[in-house]
């Protein structure tokens, strides 16, 4: 060939015939780019909030209600019923001003205990809202033909109304805040405004919350001995060195959720149960998780199981050879290690010794307030959302749980900080509270329509490496933790892993909530639990039957399950395995560098 000549035309791949799928698909997911990027637009000015979602359940309400006569004419009456008390109860006070009030505060609601509440005018003011509070819950629900979702919402929304403009929250309303500016001549709206201002300014600037530098990663909290001895792009794998002569020979694996930092379970040396565990004889490893960028944002559910749970057993079992490994998860690490154990299941891998879920969901059919904020409509939102950026922020999720509980972590808050002009003081679990991570596009998603919305873990409808995984195949014990208030994982819903599995499984439930409950160290004044086993072939009773038949036991959780563990380990101690092991030198202390990602 003259090498003169000129090279020839690079190969081009021919357009598809008209009405090749691929075409279609070619246009569509061009018009789909178009869709998402409209939400995530819509997203930054909404708190990635869905406004489609919130106007259907409201229109569903609506449109109900104004076709219910014998509704809106309960409502009149129940209307004209408070009225009616509430004039009564001005008649009473103005007699005595110490009368019973007509209407008491629900359980848990204490912005109303200050003895200046019953004295007028503000005896009137917390009972008139207290009873339109009860008269919108009435107007919320049992409104015929709205769907039971609609009606959460619509409930919900109304709630979060009235709680902003409870007389609580008003300066010139509220007898607390009155008392405490005239003693202090105003000092404390100042210092409330100094307060208002230091917290705007670190929000907005990505610094973390007040207080949280007094418990710093490493120093203060998650500062339990040890050594990273595994490391892939997805987790860090800690094991912590032993602290006893002798150690029973079956490791224990701790799962811990990657919506936060893993130290929840190494906090403060005094509520550590990762100490705890190791003062108890036990070789102790946790997965501490990547803080994931907008360059992971493919990572997926099945990422997760492969480079995390999996990753860790691997190097578990290399460190430990011939030991078989308790596998302990806390809330979505639980539901992870769920899935793990039962695709182990299916393709006959037998290394676990137990699995432990601490508030974790495995059946999403009733999964509390949080399904408030995940149905379709808001889901394709929040994909839009993280597929504009990437990742889900920190700050999503953490908005979300702040508004299940709005009068304790935000309305309280703005009393406290800003009227009454006090810090909150911050604590361990607070500081852990606020060092939250991202998650990825494709694994979010994965999550929220393959377990939440679809509920597909529950259902059998997971496929591994093309089978279907059941969580009815583990034959390993389960140990399951709930908690009595817990807002993201209500016990209840945890209690189903007893309807889901066929083998023995020990459920407790504990004092306190999602976090607290489970960071519940022995000593802890005002901790106590209940627990009970059921048997692979024992029947199995409701949550109701089961919480009148298990009696209450004062303490800790943690005594049970740490006796739950020997009991289901070989009975003879070894010496402590070296920290790492033959392919797994040690890279570096704990806590390691994936917990300082920001």
């Amino acid at each position: 060939m003259d090498a003169r000549a000129p090279a020839p035309p690079p190969a081009t791949r021919p357009p598809p015939p008209p009405g090749d799928p691929a075409d279609d698909r070619l246009s569509s997911e061009g018009f789909r780019a178009i869709d998402r990027m409209t939400s995530a637009s819509l997203a930054r000015l909404t708190g990635g909030l869905s406004p489609a979602a919130l106007g259907l359940a409201f229109a569903d309400w609506a449109i109900h209600l104004a076709g219910a006569p014998g509704k809106r004419a309960e409502l009149a009456a129940k209307a004209m019923e408070k009225t009616a008390r509430l004039a009564a109860h001005a008649a009473r006070a103005a007699v005595d001003p110490q009368a019973t009030p007509a209407i008491a505060p629900l359980p848990g609601d204490e912005r109303f205990a200050d003895p200046a509440w019953r004295n007028p005018p503000f005896n009137l003011s917390y009972q008139a809202f207290l009873l339109a509070q009860q008269w919108w819950h009435n107007a919320t629900q049992e409104v015929p033909g709205v769907s039971r979702h609609h009606e959460a919402v619509v409930s919900f929304a109304i709630r979060q109304w009235l709680d902003m403009m409870a007389p609580a929250n008003l300066p010139f309303a509220n007898p607390e805040v009155i008392a405490r500016t005239a003693e202090t001549g105003g000092a404390n709206l100042l210092e409330g405004a100094r307060n208002f201002i230091e917290d705007w300014t670190r929000q907005i600037t990505g610094a973390p919350p007040v207080g949280t530098e007094a418990f710093e990663v490493g120093r203060d909290v998650a500062v339990t001995r040890g050594k990273v001895v595994f490391r892939n792009h997805l987790i860090e794998l800690i094991q912590y060195a032993p602290a006893t002569e002798t150690v029973l020979a079956e490791p224990v694996l701790i799962v811990p959720a990657w919506i936060m930092k893993y130290y929840i379970l190494d906090l403060s040396p005094e509520n550590s149960l990762v100490r705890y565990l190791v003062g108890k004889g036990h070789t102790v490893f946790c997965i501490s998780w990547r803080n994931v960028t907008s360059d992971d944002r493919d990572l997926s559910l099945e990422d997760y199981r492969r480079q995390g749970v999996m990753a860790a057993l691997d190097a578990v079992g290399a460190i430990v050879p011939g030991a078989k490994v308790h596998a302990a998860g806390y809330c979505l690490g639980g539901t992870l290690l769920a899935l793990a154990a039962a695709a182990m299941a299916e393709f006959g891998d037998d290394r676990l010794a137990s699995v432990t879920l601490l508030a974790a969901q495995t059946d999403f059919t009733e999964p509390g307030e949080l399904q408030l904020f995940i149905d379709e409509s808001e889901v394709a939102f929040l994909e839009g959302m993280m597929w504009d950026r990437g990742t889900l922020g920190a700050g999503q999720m953490a908005g979300a749980f702040q508004m299940l509980r709005s009068n304790d972590l935000v309305w309280s808050r703005l009393v406290h900080d800003y009227l009454m002009g006090e810090r909150t003081p911050m604590i361990d679990l607070m500081a852990w509270n606020a060092d939250a991570t991202r998650m990825p596009y494709r694994m979010h998603s994965d999550y929220l329509r393959r377990l939440f919305l679809d509920n597909d873990l529950a259902s059998g409808r997971v496929m591994v490496d093309g089978r279907p995984i059941a969580i009815q195949n583990i034959r390993a014990p389960i140990f399951a933790v709930g908690t009595e208030r817990d807002h993201v994982a209500p016990w209840r819903s945890v209690y189903k892993i007893h309807y889901l599995s066929d083998t023995d499984v020990t459920f407790a439930l504990t004092s306190g909530g999602h976090n607290a409950g489970i960071v519940s160290e022995p000593g802890h004044r005002h901790r106590s639990f209940r627990i009970r086993t059921k048997k692979a072939d024992d029947l199995c009773h409701s949550p109701d039957e089961w919480l009148a038949e298990a009696a209450r036991t004062e303490g800790s959780w943690w005594t049970a399950w740490e006796a739950w563990l020997t009991a289901h380990s070989s009975p003879d101690r070894i010496a402590p395995p070296a920290l790492g092991g033959p392919g797994h030198p040690p890279l570096a202390d704990a806590p390691g560098t994936y917990v300082f990602q920001r």
